[in-house]
């Protein structure tokens, strides 16, 4: 009888405890990845910012290459280039590129 008591006990107690261990995640397990906000679209007329924050132009107009990849033209004074979108980021309503003014100037010729 003794031992029917503690194999009873101790069914009872994984019973219990079986939610619990249900809910718990093993940290090495793969994670659902995390929803993200879509990126905010450049989109013409946008002032653009070099990467001090200063405002260096404004975007003329996006539309797709012979690729089909979006690229975005950028007015600075009188100079226009184009980047791929992939590579800017928009934030506060402005389009951000990763380079500072002068060193698109030098990437463009620009002498001073």
């Amino acid at each position: 009888m003794r031992s029917f008591v503690t194999i009873g006990a101790a069914a009872l107690a994984l019973a219990v405890s079986a939610p619990a261990f249900a809910q718990t995640q093993d940290p090495a397990a793969p994670q659902a990845p995390a929803t993200t906000p879509a990126p905010a679209p450049v989109t013409a007329g946008q002032p653009v910012k070099d990467s001090t924050g200063a405002v260096i132009g404004s975007v003329a107009e996006v539309k797709p290459d012979a690729a089909g990849k979006s690229m975005a033209t950028i007015k600075m004074d009188d100079k226009t280039f184009a980047v791929d979108v992939a590579n800017l980021a928009v934030a506060d309503g402005a389009t951000l590129i990763n380079a500072t003014k002068a060193e698109l100037e030098g990437m463009l010729g620009v002498k001073k």
